[in-house]
């Protein structure tokens, strides 16, 4: 006979003070979320955050306490099963563990892992991002959610979104605004005048605008767009095509990945050009269904195309 009981689990990740412990105490009081059902929280690490644990109980939520990672095991799991037997279950986890409890299998079989979370401060994410990126990249690039917590006018919110696209796609990104800054979330302009005839995008841009070509390609639909970049091309493709790009670096030299979108030429106006050759492309963007896309994303009709110097850094850099 099979299983029917089904329990979600909820995995709440970040850097210390990141705002794991407050997101998890709004959301059990949000009458939408809870309701009642028996609610385990796991918890791995203290804050400055904490949870009136006294007083949720009465609702219904109860608390297992870890202090070492290796605590985290299948073993633990299913006593914490057996004896809380919970409709829910939240793991508040170690910003600072390896987050393979994700791959490998701890759960018990009626737990079911619902959704991965990630909490960053806006205030700090540019200290880890230079000197913890590996153990941030992996914390985001597992996440269905990322939160970036305590906006404030200054934050760069478009260069932290390119952060987390690089390497997760997939990623739904919000943001919470500072105490005090409640126009902190206004959409940020561009470094380019996307209503120009020609939008010209310089070097130190081209991450910007492929980034938010590649999220909001309605938005770019008919535009004509004007770049440096290499010729890459594809082996598979037609003649008639190409894709322009650049390489970008997102963690270290070993992490390098290069970010084009397909260029096709008009039959009969073919150009040639050898791979790693540097160009300066001016051409249409249309958004349609590409296979490499699973979907409808931007492609590039050449308008005209000239042999260019490449520029003195080619990587672009998140």
């Amino acid at each position: 006979m099979s299983n029917e009981r089904e329990v979600p689990v909820y995995l709440f990740t970040g850097i210390l003070e990141s705002g794991k412990t407050s997101f998890i105490r709004d959301t059990l009081n949000d009458r939408g979320f809870h309701r009642g059902e028996k609610t385990l929280i796991i918890l791995c690490e203290e804050g400055i955050e904490e949870f009136d644990e006294a007083e949720l109980v009465k609702k219904n939520i109860y608390f297992e306490h870890i202090e070492e990672k290796e605590q985290l095991n299948r073993e633990f799991m299913a006593k914490c099963e057996d004896f809380h037997r919970p409709e829910r279950v939240m793991i508040e986890y170690n910003g600072m563990w390896k987050v393979d409890i994700v791959a490998e299998n701890v759960l018990p079989a009626e737990w079911v892992l619902a959704q991965v979370i990630s909490f960053v401060d806006a205030t700090t994410f540019n200290m880890y991002w230079n000197n913890m990126r590996s153990i941030l990249m992996e914390q985001l690039s597992l996440s269905d959610m990322v939160i970036l917590n305590r906006c404030t006018d200054q934050t760069r919110r478009s260069e932290f979104r390119r952060c987390v696209k690089l390497f997760n796609k997939k990623a739904q990104i919000g943001y919470e605004a500072a105490e005090g800054y409640e126009d902190a979330l206004k959409e940020e302009e561009l470094p380019y005048d996307i209503n120009a005839d020609i939008i010209e995008i310089e070097d130190d841009d081209y991450g910007i605008w492929y980034m938010d070509a590649m999220d909001n390609p309605k938005k770019y639909d008919g535009k004509v767009v004007k770049f440096n970049a290499m010729v890459y091309n594809p082996p598979k493709y037609p003649s008639n095509c190409f894709v322009p790009g650049r390489f970008a670096m997102t963690c270290c030299a070993d992490d390098i990945s290069f970010m084009g979108m397909l260029c096709k030429c008009v039959k009969g106006k073919e150009v040639h050009y050898a791979d790693k050759e540097w160009v300066n492309v001016t051409a249409k963007i249309k958004r349609e269904f590409l296979r490499e896309y699973k979907g409808k994303g931007p492609v590039l009709y050449l308008v005209d195309v000239e042999k260019t110097q490449k520029p003195e850094d080619e990587l672009v850099y998140f």
